[in-house]
């Protein structure tokens, strides 16, 4: 009988016989002791059988394990490679909904990657170097300054990188970063023993910081509670990741280590905004614009269409029909009696009433001067 070819053979005294589990295929044997459920063979050029057994399967270059078929008794190469990882379906990549969204990160990533190429095309400096370089930039060399710029790109990418949460695309911050590091070149001095980079570092960051301060929102916010709003915004987002919910804000302060009236400050400061004058109230257009709520310093009073003639006498009589505290808000207000008018804050102090509750009452009382003067041009008319 001839022997198979790939019985393993012992060796040693204790030899046992070979256990022979290979599988027949048209004839030739496999490979024993196979680890595989065949499933659905990939044969070409050529027909193969193969029934269930156990194999251990040589594995290809993606690491998924195969099983090669001996060719049949007549030459013919019948190969059949059965891949045992599973095969899953590759997800569909969905359309983002706005193109020009897509247009602009792409532009955005494509100036990046040109930035970087170039910022590491320019090897790092030695301090001897660096020595050299600044004091040719000292003397105008030009071409050293931007050799020194081109070498320490690297750090402006590092820095920006730090406030990407603030408000401003990266390639933004990188400008800025950028103007920040020009500046440092040409004021660097070499022999104070400072490296540029450590020199270079402040004034980066005070450009980027500047810019953020400016250009974020069109109300400017102090930089450190633009730094501050970031801060709460980047545990906002760790803390949903952990806990598959947003924070509540009495949770985000604790995790800051600050009060929670801190916290309503920031969102009050993340969301402030503007609104043009010219904005309707609501959807229907004849409501108004927004214009129309804002008081104008230089309008008429509620008694100026009253003639030149009677002016003092109707205003001390309808001023004399209003209760005594609101007599004497506009007396004071106004200065009707002469001398200078008062404030808001100082008649609240003779009423023991804060600043906005004066106002409130001095606008019920125009109100009501307004309303009896309509009543008697209505009643009396020109």
């Amino acid at each position: 009988m001839k022997a198979n070819p790939y019985v393993a053979k012992s060796t040693g005294k204790n030899r046992r016989p070979a256990r022979d589990s290979s599988v027949t295929v048209r004839g030739r044997p496999t490979p024993p002791k196979a680890q595989v459920r065949v499933a659905r063979p990939v044969i070409s050029h050529g027909r193969a059988s193969l029934s269930n057994s156990r194999a251990k399967a040589p594995t290809n270059r993606t690491g998924a394990r195969t099983i090669s078929l001996i060719p049949d008794q007549a030459g013919q190469a019948d190969v059949a490679r059965i891949a045992l990882t599973p095969v899953t379906e590759v997800p569909r990549v969905q359309p983002d909904p706005q193109p020009e969204r897509v247009q602009a990160r792409w532009d955005e990533n494509s100036s990046l990657r040109l930035y970087l190429r170039e910022a590491v095309e320019t090897p790092l400096l030695t301090v001897a170097e660096e020595v050299q370089l600044a004091h040719r930039v000292q003397a105008g060399d030009a071409a050293a300054r931007e050799h020194m710029i081109k070498a320490n790109l690297r750090l402006v990418v590092k820095i920006a990188r730090e406030y990407e949460d603030y408000g401003l695309p990266l390639l933004d911050l990188v400008n800025e970063g950028n103007i920040g590091l020009m500046r440092a070149v040409e004021r660097f001095d070499p022999t104070k023993g400072a490296k540029l980079s450590t020199y270079a570092a402040w004034w980066i960051k005070q450009s980027i910081k500047r810019a953020l301060s400016n250009q974020v929102k069109a109300i400017r916010l102090p930089i450190h509670l633009v730094q501050q709003i970031a801060q709460m915004r980047r545990a906002e987002t760790a803390f949903e990741a952990r806990n598959g919910r947003p924070p509540r804000d009495s949770e985000l302060a604790v995790v800051l280590n600050v009060s929670e009236d801190d916290i309503l400050h920031w969102r009050e400061s993340a969301t402030v905004g503007t609104t043009s004058l010219e904005a309707p109230l609501g959807n229907d257009p004849d409501a108004g614009r927004v214009a129309d709520l804002v008081p104008d310093d230089n309008a008429a009073m509620p008694w100026s269409s009253v003639s030149e003639e009677t002016n003092a006498e109707l205003i001390r009589e309808l001023v004399g029909t209003l209760n005594p505290r609101e007599q004497k808000i506009l007396r004071e207000r106004f200065a009707l009696d002469g001398g200078e008018p008062r404030t808001l804050e100082e008649i609240g102090v003779d009423f023991g009433l804060t600043r906005e509750r004066i106002r409130q009452l001095e606008a019920a009382a125009l109100r009501k001067l307004r309303d009896r003067i309509e009543s008697r041009e209505r009643l009396n008319p020109a």
